[in-house]
Order: structure tokens, then sequence, then C-alpha cells
């Protein structure tokens, strides 16, 4: 039987005070000299507390986790650190030993890619043994302090600034900063692509470095370079340190956390606190989500930080904001899989349905949520937080790699119709290919925890075998899970009798789950979301854990009648079909999704009750079909993440008959509305799509395609513009141009033959819709012409657009002659 004890999951936090920012100098030490090293340090364990173990004590059986990691050894074998080493040796005054690779290692971003792969290296030798891999962290430390020691003041890095034609070492930055000379934006720093977050992701590298290889140089390097970073700021008061962070930093407090975790040395400490961004992070450590509109993944580290700092200082203001904003994040802004964001950005909260679109869930997004979730479960040991961890690493993170290729999503699309981009081995090198390839390296680093001082937990059953060093314990795990419902834990090895507990979590989805040691079931008592099993344990006992799984369905948080369908832990989406081939748009700034838009409308489902009209295709395999239930026909349901190229459905649309009957009639109305405009249409331009543009003689400066919803567009930049031919013809001519409804911030011209006819300013006065705005074009501008040209151009300081489509039409008859 099942017996609760009634202890709950839930979280509550208290009103945490405002935090005063620290101020003070940087250290007047040396900035070459290497401080007194400290052990790391590790909070101790208390009954609430965890911590996992080691990579290194975990090997993966065959799962499709082991295939991610397989095919991933695989991709990091074929890069070549030289390439990724190009910029560190070419600003360090060193001749280069191979040619810069493609994609964002050509921009000014360049180096942020090599923090990721010594990451990834090290995590892929701690959870395989792979010697090649530590091998190459070896090589490119060794590099990396080479390359420092040529700058000769402890500053090492791969990035860039741009001027025009001209191409600098990204250095110049921060003799810039020194002065005083701040020219911060949202992802630009003095001209130059995020330089703090770079060197966030260079910092984690070297430390993993340290951990995982045992390097000890890659320490050197990391307080050196912090040294350089302090002097930097040591120039700046508070108001200019704040300046500088409003460009995304990444989580570079975590980065002087963890060096002072290492260091035993204050001034990290008092630098970790220093770099706290206090625009986003004074709201949410007053209990505000002011999240809407802001960049998501720019804020995720900061709250990685900040929960380190409480590991390591136990400061509640600390913990109490990434606590918050955790719960927030998951509760109010994340999507059936467990990703969040909508074209990188949260939404107001609680707006799912809203934002149902092939731009939502950005792979780096969850890669940081696992991360926070195992800071804030190590601090308070509940079974909610794998809850999430385990919905977000099955159904996002096992589906952003390809395990055929080995390469990575920026994206994942849950819009209907739409299908995964993959990256390409050498020209891309996306955020999220970096952070890919780390996500890909350790699936075995959140199976195993201890809890308490002495007693062993299991949050995830992947298949795998850990070895318990210090107890003589070597454990088994053999499922088929999520699959199969049984998970079978065995003690294969253990050097005498030795009592303690283990605990095994029960999802929140799962009911009537039952437990049994050596074949005789057990009482399952639940604490904070655990069977726990307290004993003493033999060589060769075991324990069967069965967590009974059905069909379920989840509705948005916004819309009851919007849902999608589970069975236990795994999302499942309706298979529309082969996803073609297409590649990024030439001079796109970042990956634009699939470009052909899926042909039909969205699937919806048609029943008073939803769930009976499923049918199991055969009792063992993970396959659904609807009967008598989908519009415009029955479908198919399988897990959503294996369906790496195919288009998918995620989220429906259920109705009654009645309601239904009211929708169709109002698709009916549409559909002769856009009959009509078509009739008057004299031409169409299809912004965004390579052939039409071509057609219509597209010319553009700072200017690119972009896919939003299924459709395609385009929009220009301040100093920008994009224009095209168009055809007209006698008569009344009104250009009619698309737009989303929920763009912000945007003002922009458009012109006829050099002529403005309209100022359209865009800020979220339609939003969740596209709307057409018609410009009457003057009579004398088409006058005995058979085209004309069109173009927008934004107003200094603004973008124009996106505009995701134009048309000429002669107008109606309601609309008149134009002047």
């Amino acid at each position: 039987m099942v017996r609760d004890l009634g202890d709950g999951r839930g979280v509550s936090f208290g009103t945490p005070s405002r935090r005063t920012i620290l101020r003070g100098a940087a250290s007047g030490a040396a900035l070459m000299a290497m401080p007194a090293v400290a052990a790391p340090l590790v909070p101790p364990l208390g009954a609430d507390t965890a911590q996992p173990f080691p990579l290194s004590a975990v090997r993966l059986k065959p799962s499709p986790f082991k295939a991610a990691v397989d095919a991933n050894l695989v991709y990091l074998h074929s890069l070549e650190a030289d390439r990724l080493l190009h910029n560190f040796r070419s600003g360090a005054g060193l001749q280069p030993k191979g040619e810069v690779y493609g994609g964002w290692e050509a921009d000014t971003i360049a180096g942020h890619t090599l923090g990721h792969y010594v990451s990834a290296l090290s995590l892929m030798h701690a959870q395989t043994g792979d010697a090649e891999c530590k091998r190459r962290v070896d090589y490119i430390v060794a590099e990396l302090a080479e390359c420092q020691k040529a700058q000769g003041d402890g500053y090492v890095a791969g990035f860039t600034r741009k001027r025009g034609d001209i191409v600098e070492d990204g250095k110049v930055v921060f003799d810039e900063l020194r002065r005083g000379e701040i020219r911060s934006a949202g992802f630009d720093l003095n001209g130059c692509w995020v330089p703090l977050y770079n060197w966030h992701k260079l910092y984690t590298g070297l430390f993993d470095a340290q951990t995982l290889c045992g390097n000890t140089q890659a320490l050197d390097v990391a307080v050196k370079l912090g040294g350089y970073i302090d002097e930097v700021f040591s120039h700046l008061n508070d108001e200019q340190v704040q300046k500088v962070l409003d460009c995304e930093h990444g989580g570079i407090n975590e980065s002087f956390a963890e060096l002072y975790a290492r260091t035993g040395d204050r001034r990290w400490l008092l630098l970790a606190e220093r770099l706290y961004h206090a625009k986003v992070l004074v709201p949410l450590s007053q209990g505000r989500d002011e999240l809407a509109n802001i960049h998501a993944n720019t804020q995720i580290p900061k709250l990685i930080g900040l929960a380190r700092l409480a590991e390591l200082t136990g400061a509640e203001r600390h913990a109490k904001a990434s606590a918050f904003f955790w719960q927030t994040v998951t509760t109010n802004h994340s999507y059936v899989i467990g990703g969040n964001a909508d074209r990188e950005y949260f939404q107001e909260p609680r707006s799912i349905s809203r934002h149902i679109t092939e731009q939502t869930c950005e792979g780096c997004n969850s890669y940081n949520m696992l991360k926070l979730t195992r800071l804030l479960y190590a601090r308070q040991a509940n079974a909610h937080y794998f809850d999430f961890y385990e919905r977000a690493h099955l159904n996002h993170v096992l589906a952003q790699q390809n395990p055929a290729t080995g390469m990575f999503t920026y994206m994942t699309p849950l819009m209907s119709g739409s299908a995964r981009e993959f990256s390409t081995p050498t020209e891309d090198f996306w955020c999220c290919v970096g952070t890919g390839m780390e996500s890909h390296a350790k699936h075995g680093e959140s199976v195993y925890w201890r809890r308490g001082a002495e007693d062993l937990a299991v949050n995830l059953y992947i298949p795998s075998t850990l070895n318990w060093a210090e107890r003589g314990v070597v454990i088994d795990l053999d499922t088929r899970y999520p699959e199969a419902e049984t998970v079978l834990l065995t003690l294969k090895a253990l050097k005498r009798p030795a009592s303690f507990a283990i605990s095994l979590r029960i999802p929140a989805w799962c009911t009537g789950a039952t437990l049994a040691v050596n074949g005789k079931p057990q009482d399952l008592a639940l604490r904070n979301g655990y069977a726990v099993v307290r004993r003493e344990w033999r060589a060769g006992d075991a324990v069967a854990l069965r967590l009974p799984m059905a069909l379920r369905l989840e509705s948005t948080n916004d819309d009851a009648d919007t849902v999608a369908f589970l069975h236990g832990p795994l999302v499942l989406a309706a298979d529309l079909g082969p996803a073609p081939r297409s590649e990024a748009p030439t001079g796109s700034p970042q990956p634009s999704p699939v470009s052909e838009a899926f042909q039909g409308p969205a699937p919806a489902l048609v029943s008073a009750s939803v769930l009976d009209g499923f049918q199991r295709a055969t009792p063992d395999a993970l396959v659904w079909r609807t009967a008598g239930i989908g519009r415009p026909g029955d479908m198919e349901f399988k897990p959503f993440y294996q369906q790496y190229t195919r288009r998918t459905a995620v989220y429906f649309k259920r109705y009654t008959e009645a309601q239904w009957k009211t929708a169709e009639a109002a698709l009916a109305q549409e559909a002769a509305r856009q009959r009509d405009i078509q009739a008057r249409s004299v031409d169409v331009m299809h912004l965004g799509e390579m052939q039409p543009e071509r057609d219509h003689g597209l010319e553009a400066k700072i200017s690119y395609p972009v896919t939003y919803r299924g459709r395609n567009g385009r929009d220009a930049r301040t100093g920008g513009f994009f224009e095209f031919k168009a055809k007209v013809r006698a008569g009344a001519m009104v250009l009619q141009a698309t737009y989303w409804g929920d763009e912000r911030k945007r003002l922009f011209h458009i012109l006829v033959d050099g002529t403005r006819i309209a100022t359209q300013k865009l800020d979220a006065e339609r939003p969740g819709e596209f709307f057409d705005v018609e410009y009457p074009i003057p009579a004398n501008l088409t006058a005995g012409k058979s085209s004309v040209v069109v173009r927008f151009e934004p107003e200094t300081g603004y973008s124009a657009g996106p505009v995701f489509g134009c048309r000429v039409v002669a107008a109606s008859a309601s609309q008149g002659a134009p002047i």
C-alpha cells in the first residue's frame, strides 16, 4: 500500500530583504601572482541536503542516453582544437596553427565554443574514461597558458571587435572600459558580442579541466585571468558596473564564486558579489515576476551564480531569489517538454497557449535550468525538483541532439507542422551547439546522489552502474524506463553488510507505485517524494520498483482547451510526415527554422472526452492512434523526442462538436477574406524567401530574413533598409504589409519610389496575432508605371519590421482612390 506522510512537495518562500550591492576596489596584489590555493569549499551535508556522485563513478549501459553520448564523442573527436584556438593565438601575437571555423566562430563572439569544448571533453572523459578527450584538454590548457604568457597581464580571450571592415582584438574593449568609455546594449559591449559571457564559458571549461581531468594548470590560467578582469572593474564605480552588466554577461558572477571556492581568496567572492545585475535580480529577490519581454537565457546563469553564492556563503537572499526564479519559470513560463521562451524571450506569465511557435525552447535554456535545478536540489533534496529535471532531460535535451548525426538544434519547435533544424559540423557553432556538446557528455551526472551523510538517492532511471568507492558498493540499475514501467536496482558487490537507506524517486505523475526487496513486497512510505528503504544490505540484494504509466493530457497554464499528451514522463506528438531538408538563409544572425511551412491547418481534436478517442497500437509499442476525433483526420502519436526528422504536433485545440462548428465557420469567413484579397492582388512579395526576393530584385543592408509561426519575413536594423520592385497598374493601388502584433519599440518608414507614404510604429498593439496594415499609394507615384520600388527604412536607433509579406492590391470600392 501507499502511505503518504503528508510532507508535500511544495516550496514556500518568504519575502527576502533587498540586496545591498557590495562596493569595493580590486585587490592590489600583482596580477600575475598566484594566491595561496585552499581546498575547494564544499558545504557540509545535512539531513535535507544532497550531493551528486562524481560523474566518473557512473557508467552508462545501452539506452538512448548512451547512444547520445556515443554520437557526441564522435563529434568531439572530429573537431580540431587548433582551429578553435585560432583567435586566442592571433590576439596574443602568436602564429595560429589552424584556420578559424565558420558560423559564430567567424564572428566577434569567437572563442565561446572553446570553453564549451573544454567542458565537453572533460565531462566526456569523466563519463567514459576516454583518454583522447583528456589529452585534448591538457593540450588546450597549455595553449591558453602560452597565449596568456604572451599577453603578459593575465588576459586571454578569443573574441574580437569589428569597426567597419576592420577586425580588432577584443582587448581594446577593456582598455576603453578602464577609461570609463562604456557603450552597452543587450548583446553588444563596445562593439564586441558579449565578451563577459564568453569568459564565463572559458572559466567553466577551465574549472571542469581541473576537476574532471586533474589539470592544475587550468586553475593557474583562471586566477591570472581573474586578476586582469578584477583590475578592469576596479576602475569602475557601481553605476558603471551596472551599465556594463546591461550587456549579456552569462554567469560571470558564478565564475568568480567558483574561483573563490577553489582558492579560498575572498578577492573573488567580493568580485562575484559586485557583479550583481540589479535591474533583473532585485525584483526576483523581492519575489516579483518581471521576466516578460526580457531575454530568457541571459537571466538563468545569473541565478545559477546566486545559487552557487548561497551554497558557499549561506546568504538567504541569494537562495530565495534563485528558488523564486526557478519556481516562476517552471510554473509560469515553461512548455510541456520543460523548455521555455519564444524567440529566446520570456513572455507574459501563463501565456503558453499564445506562444506555441517554431521558435520555442532554446537548447541553452534547458541546459542552464537543469544546472540551476541541481544546485537547488543540493540545498533542499525534494523530489519535485527532479520531476522537472526528468521532464526537460527526457523531452527537450534528448530531442535537441540527433543521435544519427550528433548535431544539435538551436530551437526545439512546438508549433504544429514544424520540424527541428540541426547544426552542421563546422559552419554554425551557435550557443546551443556549445551547450549541446556538454549536455550529451554527462547523462550520468544526476542519476545517483548522496542524501544526508550516508544515504543513496536515485533520481533518474537511466540504465547504468554506480561504483560507490567509499562503501565498496557496486550497484546496477537495469530498466527500459520510460518505455517500460519496471526499474531493477541490484547491489552487485558489497564489501561487507551495511545499513543505509536507498531512496527512489516516485514521479508526481505516478499513482499506484509498488516496491519489492528480494521479491518481497514492501510498504511504500513516501518522504519528500521518495520511497525510502532502510535496512542492512548485502551483496546480491535487489530492489524492484514499478511505476505504472497511463495516457494523460495536460492543459497549458492559460487555456484549458489547449492540450498536450503524455505517457508517464514522455511527451507524445502526432507524426505529420517527414521534414524537408533546409539550410539557414545566408547572413542570418541565428538559425532559421525550416522555411517550408507545413501545408494545411493545425490539427485539432473534437470530442467531449479526447482521451477516450486514443487507441494504443500494440500493448508494447509507444504508439497511439486517434479514432474519429482528429481534424482534418486521425493521427498517430509517438514520443516527441524520438521524432528527430519528422514534422510534429505537440499541442492541440480540443473542441466539442458544437464548438467545432463555430470554429469551422470562422475559418470559412477568413478564407473568404483571403480570396477577396487574392482576387484584387497585383503583386505579392514573399519576404524572407530566396526565389521571390530574387524575382523582385531585393536589395538590403543590415537586414535579415526571419521566420515566425510558420511565416517568412524580413527586418532591417538601424542604419539599414530593404527594398524591392513591385508591380502596379492603372487605378487606385494599396500597399498591404503584414506584422506580428507583439513586436515592440519598432519605428520605420515606408517609401515608394523614394517618397515616404507612411511611418509605422509597432509596440504590441495587437498581441497574439498577425495583422495587416494597408497604405494607400498616391496616384502620382504609380501613374504611367508598371512597377515601383518599395522601401522599408528604420528610424535611427530602431528596427524596421519584421514584415511578414507585402502585396500590392487594387483598392476596394470602400477604400476609394488615393490622392
